[in-house]
């Protein structure tokens, strides 16, 4: 099934995506983001915050955005 991601660390991007039917939303997080922590970063699916068992679904759109800027001050 095809989703919209958008990847909003650094310049971002956004792209349509293949993913597989029950994909979960921390699934995906871990494909994309290999070693991060979730706790860092504002996941969302259709811009509402969802949790992480959320199963995808044709057409979604998964934004994952950095709470956390490198670089920048206390």
């Amino acid at each position: 099934m095809r989703i919209m991601f958008v990847n909003n660390l650094g310049g971002g991007f956004a792209q349509h995506i293949d993913v597989a039917p029950g994909t979960t939303v921390a699934q995906l997080f871990e494909q994309k983001m290999p070693g991060k922590d979730a706790g860092d970063y504002l996941i969302r699916v259709n811009r509402q915050h969802v949790p992480g068992d959320q199963a995808l679904v044709e057409g979604d759109r998964l934004s994952i955005t950095p709470t956390k800027l490198e670089g920048a001050r206390a």
